[in-house]
Order: structure tokens, then sequence, then C-alpha cells
């Protein structure tokens, strides 16, 4: 069976030759045009006059376009129409799009768009999240309020109560292909959009709008994205409108391609968010109650802050059972790049949330923070159905001789499962209503704390620590646990469409997109599974909106999940029929018909797979067919904030060990070991490429990724050269990561786990790690923010030894 081996990617070879084709390496017709647009240097303000007589006057310029020039409205949001491709009087961040410049080349289209005389009335903008609670700037009325029970009061009554904030910034998402589109008119006002973009269904939706045709007129294609993390899920809109739109007003092919300073310029980010709390607990850390104020800085336009605020508020409880909750979200408006989906969707946000509470109670009780988190676990799926509490996990410490009084220096003491208060099934539930009969982390913890020889290495820790030198060490573990599905219940649908040949080679088309994470190689394997045949059976093609319509985003991590199913589902119909037909043939009983190893066996028979399906041509079999899927059980009310929004958890928990030089804030990442449930692999490769990158991604995004605005709202880090991704010299020396043994509860494609964004929160554990390491220097708590580079942690650390 296909499904399970470690294969590799379907264009490994392609993307290592340099032979994979991206939207710009298209070949273009020969009267093709380039676009560029021409950008608002002002934050907010009103514009009084726009000359563009010397843009039009340009070498090169065909066209240019304001928004009063557009044949039909064209809006480029996900959410709420208020984005129109071209700023329509009012000006809303520096970098809004306010002009279109149509040219014969890509340079020359930058160079005219750079002549025009613009008159913008500036005002003062809204950026910091003060000015925008001043002004009330919002998306939705007031805060969004979730509870579970009186956490005030459980607060109130709790032996021990602290308070604090945590403040985190965004994150630009660096794919490695820049946001590109094609747009080639057909006939009858028709248009082909090749679209580097995560959402096809809606490119489709937004250029039918915007030229004034159905949806049916217009077919978009997407083969692979160099990279999108969520920053093509809607921001591949304006491009591929813009291309449209230009293409129906000069009949010609038209192509867009964002510079990188562009598209840092233009597109939006991870949302920064400030969180405060305040936790009551008892002496072993136990919380009691704690009440969060999430804010959180959207932009300029609704887009999918609404769904990224709410992901944070449903992360909020992470890996932990939280008896009292008080989750309240700001979802503040300002005059910025509208902040978008990035991988995790607000997810990391919330668990980064948590993770600092229990690291500052771990902190206040003078505990191992790993055992504070252990006590604080949801049960186990066993122990939850007994109505039993998670205890601690119980590990000697790798030294040698008698082990040493553990319990005595806070560390991970044997105690029997259930001390404490003991948790009815019925209150095994998340902050949200739904109950958590899944949970993995006691069994994973366990195992990688062995793996890891956390204790021992903790215990070097801090004995390097107490001689006092300039570089000291710490080290962290952050556990995940993830929710699966969109909480837009509606999304989670996916169509297929699988064709195969009378010569017994299959071809297949799914909703999901493929931008590096392995997708299409995963999906043909199950396919390949399907059949019984060799992966060189098969062939997907570009998604394609003409082929499997109204598709879901390839975000959520739900790609293989939703369209691993449709397929699946397609490939059954025709397998069934090819089944019944050989069946009939032998006097045979239709399930006793064996598809493997290249062969179909019926009633004693072994056929080559091609021959079976050249039989079955013959005998006028369909051998096309449409699969479809939708994720069952899910209930979920947003403005209750009740329900069951996932289907089911991922899980995972990442060991740290870091060097922090405290003369200049400077840190080194010296070792990570990682463990994570991905079910039962679809592609154990690519699942732990996916574990290492989403990693990398999220220690990134916590200790070098800056994201820097000036007092006039714009971007100063904008290039490669002033925001810092991390570089493969940034790597740990040592990086061991293995997957969890076990497969879903929930049935699943092949009972495998979704893998794209749950990794991204073991990065936390770097974080962590810098904290542990900053806290040696003094008594008080090291309250870090992120991104924690080196200025940071350098302040911090002088907080820290001044005891405050």
């Amino acid at each position: 069976m296909s499904v399970g081996k470690p294969l590799p990617h379907d264009s490994a070879r392609l993307h290592v030759t340099g032979a994979a084709r991206y939207v710009d390496d298209i070949p273009a017709p020969a009267d093709c045009l380039y676009l560029c647009f021409g950008l608002s240097d002002v934050a907010r303000g009103a514009l009084s006059a726009l000359d563009l007589s010397k843009v039009r006057s340009a070498p090169g310029v065909v066209a240019v376009l304001t928004a009063q020039d557009l044949p039909f409205e064209a809006d480029t949001s996900p959410s709420a129409h208020d984005e129109p491709l071209l700023a329509q009087g009012a000006v809303h961040y520096a970098g809004q799009p306010l002009f279109l410049v149509v040219a014969e080349s890509h340079l020359l289209a930058r160079r005219a768009a750079r002549l025009a005389r613009v008159e913008i009335v500036a005002q003062k903008p809204i950026l910091t999240i003060e000015d925008a609670l001043a002004a009330n700037s919002r998306f939705e009325e007031g805060p969004r309020i979730w509870q579970k029970g009186d956490a005030r009061t459980a607060i109130k009554a709790a032996p021990h109560i602290i308070e604090g904030r945590i403040e985190m910034g965004g994150q630009e998402h660096f794919y490695l292909e820049g946001q590109a589109a094609l747009a080639l008119p057909q006939d009858n006002g028709d248009m082909v959009v090749l679209s580097s973009t995560q959402h096809p269904t809606e490119v489709q939706h937004k250029v039918a709008d915007a030229i004034g045709v159905p949806m049916h007129g217009v077919r978009v294609e997407t083969r692979r994205m160099g990279g999108g993390f969520g920053g093509k899920e809607s921001q591949a809109n304006a491009l591929a409108v813009a291309c449209a739109v230009a293409a129906k007003v000069t009949g010609r092919a038209c192509k867009m391609r964002y510079d990188r300073d562009d598209d840092m310029v233009i597109t939006g980010k991870r949302h920064d968010f400030r969180i405060t709390y305040r936790a009551g607990f008892d002496d072993e850390g136990r919380i009691h109650g704690v009440e969060f104020m999430h804010y959180t800085r959207c932009g300029w336009s609704q887009d999918l802050s609404l769904p990224v605020a709410d992901r944070a508020m449903l992360h909020a409880d992470n890996a932990y059972l939280l008896p009292a909750c008080r989750i309240e979200s700001h979802r503040l408006r300002t005059n910025m790049q509208s902040a978008t989906a990035f991988r995790g969707f607000g997810g990391p946000q919330g668990v980064l949330g948590i993770e600092r509470v229990l690291d500052h109670i771990a902190h206040h009780l003078g505990q191992d923070p790993v055992a504070v988190r252990v006590r604080n676990y949801y049960a186990e799926a066993h122990a939850a159905a007994a109505g039993a509490s998670g205890g601690d996990i119980s590990l000697q410490e790798e030294t040698a001789g008698s082990a040493p009084d553990l319990a005595s220096r806070g560390a991970l003491a044997a105690e029997p499962r259930g001390a404490g208060p003991t948790v009815p099934a019925s209150a095994q539930t998340t902050p949200y209503g739904m109950e958590v009969s899944d949970f993995e982390l006691h069994g994973i913890t366990r195992d990688l704390l062995e793996s890891s020889a956390y204790l021992s290495r903790r215990k070097a820790v801090r004995d390097w620590n107490a001689r006092g030198g300039v570089i000291r060490r710490g080290i962290g573990l952050a556990p995940v646990k993830f929710g699966i599905s969109f909480t837009l219940t509606h999304l989670n649908q996916a169509g297929a469409l699988v064709h195969v040949y009378q010569d017994g080679s299959i071809h297949l088309n799914h909703g999901g997109t493929e931008m590096g994470q392995g997708l299409h190689q995963k999906v043909a394997q199950v396919a390949a599974s399907r059949f019984g045949v060799g992966q060189e059976h098969i062939r997907i093609t570009a998604t394609d909106t003409g082929k499997v319509p109204n598709t879901s985003a390839t975000a959520a991590s739900s790609g293989s999940d939703l369209n691993g199913m449709a397929v699946r589902a397609a490939c059954d119909t025709i397998r069934n029929r090819i089944a019944i037909f050989l069946a009939a043939r032998h006097q045979a009983d239709p399930r006793s018909v064996i598809f493997a190893n290249e062969q179909v066996q019926v009633g004693g028979e072994i056929y080559d797979f091609a021959q079976a399906v050249g039989l079955a041509y013959m005998g006028r079999v369909s051998l096309s067919a449409t699969g479809f899927y939708r994720t069952p059980g899910l209930e979920w009310d947003r403005v209750r904030g009740q329900g069951r929004p996932f289907f089911y958890f991922a899980h995972g928990a990442a060991v740290s060990e870091v060097a922090v030089d405290t003369l200049t804030g400077e840190h080194r990442l010296l070792r990570v070991d990682i463990l994570h449930d991905c079910g039962e692999s679809l592609n154990p490769a690519i699942d732990i490429g996916q574990i290492e990158g989403g990693f990398v991604q999220g220690a990134g995004w916590l200790t070098s990724e800056e994201l820097v605005w000036d007092e006039r709202g714009a971007l100063r880090t904008h290039a490669p050269s002033t925001y810092k991704i991390p570089a493969c010299s940034d790597r740990p020396d040592i990086f061991n990561v293995a997957l969890w043994d076990g497969q879903n509860r929930e049935d699943t494609i092949y009972r495998s786990k979704a893998v794209g964004e749950p990794p991204l929160m073991l990065g936390i554990s770097a974080f962590l790690a810098i904290s542990d390491a900053i806290a040696s220097c003094g008594t008080a708590y090291p309250a870090l923010d992120a991104p924690a580079t080196p200025e940071r942690v350098w302040a911090t650390i002088q907080q820290v030894r001044d005891g405050f």
C-alpha cells in the first residue's frame, strides 16, 4: 500500500533542478502587458489630487486606471466587502494601491508608476492599541467575550494570584515565490486566470465580480506556489483582479508580480497581539481560574481578522484544563496593512498567552515549569472517561547513583494520577464547551522527556548558570493541542475528480492547492492505495476551478483531511464499478474482488490492473467519477463561544535548549527535540519536513522576525536587509524529530492527522528557553516580549537584575 511510505515530494526533482514552473515562469503571449500599482506613502488621509499625465506619457505605458476607470466595482476582500482594488478617495495605509499602470514590460510599468503627482490631505494615523482604543476604532461594536464558570471568583479564592502582560509581534510570510497572476482573455468575455493562490474559488468569485461575468465565465488555475503560509489565502485576490480588469479593458493578456519590497509593503502580516492575564492557582500550580484580555491590531480592513481573533480565543487553553476562564477579545482597526491569515491563524498567539501564564506560575512557586504544565494538562482519554485528572509524570533523573528527592526541588516528582480535585468526565471541556476525549500529551510528554534526557540536561543547565558566567543557558518545553477544522463550518468540504484511462493510467484533480507542503503527493498516495497500484500510475495536474468547483481554501491544516477523503470517495466509486463488472463475468461476489500489487484478483483469476481497466472500458463501464467529503459532527456558535468547532486535536511537544550572551542579548539554539502526533502518517518523510519547517518558522516569529512601523505608519522593515528570517546558520546543532506512534481516533483519511500548522507552536519552546536563561540572572520574573531580539533580551536581563 502506498499510504504510509516516506516517498519523496512529487515535484522534488523539479524543485532541486529548477524545472518546476511557477506563475512567473509560464510563457506569456507575445502581446502580454505588465502591471504595477502606484502606492500611497501616507497612512491616513483624503486623496485630493492625482495627476497621472506623466505616467500616461511614459515609455511603454498602454493604460493607467484609477478607481473611477474600473468597469465594475472591484472589491478584493474575503469577508466584509471593504477592500476596493484602488483607493476611492480615502487612504487607509501607507502602501495602499491608488492607481494601476499597464505597460509593455514589468520594468516600464514600475518606472512609470513613480512619475505620479499625488496630493493627500494627511490625517493623524491610528497606529497603536492605545490610539485605537481612544478612537474606539474597531471591527465589532465591542469586545467579544467567552467564559466558562466564574473566573473572577475562582481567582479571588485561590491561594496564589499572578498578573502580567505579554506583547507579541506580527510576522511577514516571506514566501520564496512572491505574489503573481496572469490573466488570459477568452471568447465571449470569459477569462482564464493563472494565480499563485491558496483559494482558487475565491479568486474566481472576485474576478467574476470585477469584470461583470458569472463565475462560469472565469476559470482559475493553480499548479503550485513557492510557499504560501496563509499569505496567499486572500492577498492573491488583488493581483488576479487587477490582471483580469486590465485584460478586459485592453483585450490583451496581462501579468503582474510584486517585487519583494512592494510585496512586503502592500500585503498583510500575522496579527500582532497584546495579551494581559490574571490567574489564580494553588501550591502545586494548578490553575483555579484565569482571565485573558486579547488586543489585536487588525489593520485597515477586516480581511480575516474576526476568525483569526476567534481562533486565538479558541486556543487560549492550549493543553490545559481551565476550571474557570474568561477571555475578552478586542479587534482593533488601525492604519497599516490589513493583517491576514498566517500559519496557525491566531492559534499561536492564543497558545503563547497561556504558556506565559504557566511559565509565570512555575517561576512564582519555584517549581519546574514542566511539572506545573503536566499538572494542568487535560486528562488522558481513558482517565477522562473514568473521571480522573492528569497527575504528574513519574521520571527518574538520569544521574549516577540513587535518584535525588525530586519533590524537594520542584521537579517531576512521582505523584498518583488524580491527586487533587478529581475532574468529572463531563467537566473535561474546553472554555468553549467542547469535550476533550482524544488527549495525547501525557504519553507524548513522558516519551519526549525521556528521549531528550530533559532531567539531566535541566540539572546541567542549572549547574552551568550557577557558575555565573557571561553566557547563560536555558531549557524549555512547549506542548501543543491544536484544533483541526475551519471554524467557518461550511468551509469543511472538498471535491475531487478522478479519471482512469483505458491503459490503466490515472489522472486526478482535487480542490486543494500545492504550496510545497506535499499535499499532491499525499493525495496521490491515497489514490494509488485505493487502486492497489504504484505511484507512477498517478498524475495530479493543476488545481482548476473548471474541474473541481466551489473549493475551500487550502488552509486550517485541512488539505489532506478534506481532499484525501474526497479523492478516496471518487476512487472507490470507480473501483466498485470495475469490481461489479468483473464479478459478474466470474459469477463472484463484488466484495471478494481484490485490488493490490498492480493486479486485480477475482474468482480465482488474476488480471493486471491495466488489463482489468481495459476490460471494464470494453464493457462500457464509466471510469470517471467525482468525489465529495464533508467533515462530520461540527457545530459552532461563535457569538456564544460554544460548540464543537473542531473534528479532532493534533498534539506535539518540543524541548529546546539555548545559550544567551548576557552582554549583547544574542542567543544560539543548541538543541531541539520534538515528538509530534500525526496520527497514522500518510507520508512520514513529508510530515517530518513539515514539523521541522513549522518549528523554525515559529521560532523565527518569536526570536528574530520584527516588523517596525514608524510614527507616520510606514513599514520600515520591508526587505530582506531589514527583516530577519531564520537562516541555515540559525538551525540547532542537534535537531531530533520523531513521530508519535498512534492513530487518529476520528475517522480521517487512513486515521492520519493534520500537520501543517500545529508544529509552528513548538517554536514557543525556544522562546521559553530564552526566558529561562534570563531568569538565571536575577530573582524577578523575566517578562520577555516577542520577538526576543537581542535588544529586547538585553533589556529584560537588566530588568531581572534590577528586581522588577
